[in-house]
């Protein structure tokens, strides 16, 4: 058993560099645009696949002829999407990304075919699903779709790595099958009502994110790296510095790594240290996929 599974979204990125964000009712102009392949799932699968992985990628794109090119590049990046499907009278998945010169960003989702993958999907892939080692799912398709890979993940074990992005409620089930769930600061606050602010209030927060039900827990941290609790033991792994030029992709570079090197055999801690220097090295490109390393760029770190 051996590989990478991703269920998750397929999107195309609309991406707008603006010297600052309109206020409400105003209109800035010079934007320019850029277009890219995205969608957190369909990002993560190619991290996985350009840093050797074998992946297998889940997903829905629309009738609208934004689908196609989207499937090829994952292709051509390595996974096996043999698995998505068009969705009639559905439009592709589409965000829509503004960034300012500091490199940070702002989405709005529009998620399309996404909404269309169902429970039946994944259970008509449970034999791909167990041919791999990891399960890798995000919150950019249906929920009950998320919990029943996980079910028939557990039930085939393989491990289950759930990036709550974007947060949501999720039951004590879903939660107990999780090793690990990924978060960043804001999500664990989401699920912990309560502040999570830098290093020292994420090696607080860990342990708690484990007392919620998950096996393991690591927040990301950004620019100042990652947490990860498992076990008894809480660890923080401190991020490169590099130049920042756009943090689209930096938290799905960061949870492809992270599945590779599980997948890999790798031990939680280890895997964590590779995939903070996966995330920084995603943040010195423009783009999610366009920034996405490869290993000698992630080794140089």
């Amino acid at each position: 058993m051996a590989g990478v599974f991703v269920m998750g979204s397929i999107n195309q990125d609309f991406v707008l560099r603006v010297e600052r964000r309109p206020g409400p009712g105003e209109t800035v102009t010079d934007a320019e645009l850029s277009l890219h392949p995205g969608g957190k799932g369909a990002n993560q699968a190619a991290a996985a696949a350009l840093l050797g992985a074998e992946v297998t990628f889940l997903g829905r794109v629309g009738d609208d002829g934004l689908g196609e090119p989207l499937v090829r590049n994952l292709e051509e990046k390595g996974a096996d999407a043999s698995l998505v499907e068009r969705v009639p009278g559905r439009s592709t998945g589409a965000a829509f990304i503004t960034v300012t010169p500091d490199g940070e960003n702002a989405i709005t989702v529009a998620p399309g075919a996404n909404r269309a993958l169902s429970p039946r999907d994944v259970e008509a892939a449970r034999e791909r699903i167990a041919a791999c080692r990891v399960l890798v799912a995000q919150m950019e398709i249906p929920r009950e779709t998320v919990l029943r890979g996980a079910r028939v993940a557990s039930e085939v074990d393989t491990r289950v790595l759930l990036n709550l992005a974007p947060p949501f409620r999720v039951s004590r089930e879903l939660l107990s099958l999780l090793d690990p769930l990924v978060v960043n600061e804001h999500e664990a606050a989401f699920l912990l009502e309560e502040p999570v602010e830098g290093v020292e209030g994420a090696l607080a927060a860990a342990p708690k994110l484990r007392r919620l039900g998950a096996r393991s827990a690591v927040i990301t941290l950004g620019a100042a790296g990652a947490v990860v609790a498992d076990g008894e033991s809480v660890a923080h792994f401190p991020a490169p510095e590099v130049e920042v030029v756009d943090t689209t992709g930096a938290g799905d570079a960061f949870v492809g790594a992270l599945a590779t090197r599980l997948a890999a055999g790798e031990a939680l801690k280890e895997a964590v240290s590779y995939a903070v220097r996966a995330g920084a090295a995603a943040v010195t490109s423009e783009g999610a996929q366009g920034a996405l390393p490869t290993p000698e760029v992630v080794e140089r770190l």
